[in-house]
């Protein structure tokens, strides 16, 4: 074998190897039976199960990161404001990590007749025209996250609440990420988003255990 056709070969299997151990679900598999525009529905569904200022979103610091957190996903949360966050969360070993790049939901008001089909028309207009996007895990940079937009069907936001609160219809759009369960031991995730009326910045230490 001549010296090119092996360093080749080494190429293509040191790429395949650093396909298969990259965290990054792609946006159209399953996980734990559900879409990932399903998971989306269900992330805007267990952050409206929180008062405001008791949210994960709200919390400055990770704190509240573990707050009603159940099954094989773990969510992480994105932000209210436009300020640079940065959290510690200690995650059990073991559960896919589901969170938003940036995303948007529109829910009905007190003062306008909300139909579906409004909903889902008017939360994707707010989401287009991305105009930046990023994640790095463990200092790792991804490309390709607009591919990762995932849009719900109408939805009730407030069916995990207690007591659970009718908000029907609810659309959410938006760009999320899954990633496999990570090792045992601390890494950092950066993600944010940049759309013309939002942009979203959030540094998170993972402590796996």
């Amino acid at each position: 074998m001549s010296r090119w056709w092996h360093a080749v070969l080494l190429l293509l299997v040191t790429l395949s190897a650093s396909a298969q151990e990259s965290p990054l679900i792609p946006p159209y598999e399953r996980v734990a039976g559900q879409t990932q525009a399903d998971w989306s529905r269900v992330w805007w569904q267990w952050a409206a199960t929180f008062e405001r200022y008791e949210s994960p979103v709200a919390d400055a610091t990770g704190e509240l990161c573990a707050s009603h957190q159940s099954g094989d996903v773990f969510f992480l949360a994105g932000t209210y404001g436009t300020a640079r966050t940065i959290r510690t969360c200690t995650v059990p070993r073991g559960k896919y990590l589901f969170f938003p790049i940036i995303n948007y939901v529109v829910m009905p008001g007190r003062d306008r007749n909300l139909g579906c089909a409004d909903a889902i028309a008017h939360v994707a207009q707010i989401t287009d025209d991305l105009v930046k996007i990023l994640l790095e895990v463990d200092g790792k940079p991804y490309e390709g996250l607009s591919l990762h937009r995932q849009a719900t069907e109408c939805f009730d936001l407030g069916a995990l609440a207690a007591p659970p609160i009718r908000m029907y219809p609810t659309a959410a759009n938006g760009y999320y990420v899954m990633l496999k369960p990570l090792p045992p031991g601390e890494h950092t995730i950066n993600f944010g988003g940049w759309l013309p009326s939002m942009i979203q910045l959030v540094t998170y230490t993972i402590i796996v255990e």
